[in-house]
């Protein structure tokens, strides 16, 4: 798994092996989306929209939509509410303002109820339209209006003058006195399009004319994240954080899963595997007491990162390789082969092989198995075997636990003679062998526990 790319078939075999543990951390997720759900109420958001009529630039949408949201606004609004315990830097949280397309600036207030909602973006609109209108237009220097209203009745007295002027010159058709008539109309016009230029350039143009569109529309819904939303995230997440931490776990562990790694740190050889048939608990460790009943109850003590087993032909295809791990042994053993056969602690696909293995070798060579604790190896002293045999399954031990294996055979005068791989096959109904028919009682006798007799167990 540490060097293995990490593939959906991968994360597969997770949700199946783990299902009970994985289905506990999504109810956990769910109740605490739903935790965070009480500790932030529900809230309501709607937006009124404001169009600004004329040629805006678009720095200058921009400087309106800030404007909109400016402490001076933002404070009328607050005062006008008049919400127990809300003023102007609270409320500040709970408005925005933004351009939008076609000259428009939506306004967006969130309340914790519809009608709140609505009338805070109301209550928004109307109060930056009466701002930015005496900013623009209300806020202009008296004087200059003042000069601009006497121009225009400078501009009105001209243009009577003019009249009188054209009057003046009389009914003549010569040419003199229809070109002076030209001239001053000419004149008139270009006085009062002068005029006309000054008051659109003036700060009452159509730039201060700000319309509210229409009152906003009251929300029918609360705005994200609803309490659905953080029940489903906090789901969602839980079970992240635990494929994950699956993955990452496997990544990181250290028990060798090959027989070559197996061998190497036991320092012996390989001498072949053994398959036993696959059933409930072929991937479940052995133990008692309430930590493995509360493991086995959320499905926790399953062995989700091996791969799952294959199909054998049948009883009498996986019985050929144990013959071929005994005729080696006698190969390697002369006459009287006598050897112990070391199971790790809690291997149950480890047990049962070795326990067909000795009911497989017909006494020859006569084993006796032993099974030995990982966390503290004890192997029973040498009585009359010529070596040891270790029977164990992949993925199960580290290197470091190997070794203390291997040492603790040394400690008891025990050769190592080679290493047994164990692991699960399934079996395709209807191509069993008249020997693959032995009773479940012969294939899984159970080993004999270093405590026992030393002289017994002997097969």
């Amino acid at each position: 798994m540490s060097d293995d790319t990490i593939r959906l078939v991968t994360i597969g075999r997770i949700v199946r092996r783990r299902r009970r543990f994985l289905t506990l951390l999504v109810l956990l997720g769910a109740l605490t989306g739903y935790g965070a759900s009480l500790l932030f109420p529900p809230r309501y958001t709607t937006t009124a929209s404001v169009l600004l009529p004329g040629a805006w630039e678009e720095r200058e949408l921009l400087t309106q939509a800030q404007v909109a949201t400016s402490s001076v606004v933002v404070d009328e609004v607050a005062a006008a509410l008049d919400w127990p315990g809300v003023d102007g830097v609270e409320l500040r949280e709970h408005v925005t303002a933004k351009a939008a397309d076609g000259n428009v600036i939506a306004l967006s207030g969130t309340a914790d109820t519809p009608e709140r909602a609505q009338r805070l973006a109301d209550l928004m609109a109307g109060r930056f339209v009466a701002f930015a209108t005496r900013v623009i237009g209300d806020g202009t220097d008296p004087e200059a209006a003042a000069r601009l209203e006497a121009l225009r009745k400078t501009v009105a007295q001209t243009g009577r003058r003019i009249t009188e002027l054209a009057e003046a010159t009389g009914p003549g058709r010569s040419v003199e006195s229809v070109q002076t008539r030209t001239e001053l109309e000419g004149l008139r016009t270009a006085l009062q399009e002068s005029v006309d230029k000054l008051e659109q350039a003036g700060p009452t143009s159509d730039k201060a004319k700000m319309v509210v569109m229409g009152p906003a529309v009251r929300p029918a819904g609360e705005a994200p994240p609803t309490r659905v939303q953080l029940i489903a995230a906090g789901a969602l997440l839980f079970f992240l954080v635990a494929v994950l931490g699956h993955l990452t776990a496997a990544r990181m562990s250290r028990r060798l899963r090959t027989g070559p790694e197996i061998a190497t740190a036991l320092d012996s050889v390989l001498l072949g595997g053994v398959d036993v048939p696959e059933k409930g608990t072929a991937h479940r460790p052995g133990g008692r007491g309430p930590r493995a009943l509360l493991r086995r109850l959320l499905g926790v003590d399953v062995r989700w990162d091996v791969p799952p087993p294959r199909t054998a032909g049948g009883e009498a295809d996986r019985l050929v390789r144990h013959r071929r791990v005994h005729a080696r042994l006698r190969d390697l053993r002369p006459a009287p082969r006598r050897l112990l056969v070391l199971v790790p602690g809690g291997d149950d696909v480890a047990g049962r092989a070795a326990a067909e293995l000795v009911s497989g070798a017909d006494g020859d060579p006569l084993l006796r198995t032993v099974e030995v604790s990982v966390d503290e190896p004890m192997v029973p002293d040498r009585a009359g075997e010529s070596g040891a045999l270790v029977v164990v399954s992949a993925g199960r031990l580290t290197a470091a636990e190997l070794a203390g294996l291997s040492g603790a055979c040394a400690d008891a005068g025990h050769e190592l003679v080679g290493v047994v791989l164990a692991g699960t096959v399934r079996i395709r109904p209807g191509r069993s062998s008249g020997r693959a028919a032995a009773g479940p009682r012969d294939i899984t006798a159970p080993p004999v526990a270093v405590g026992g007799d030393a002289t017994g167990g002997v097969r």
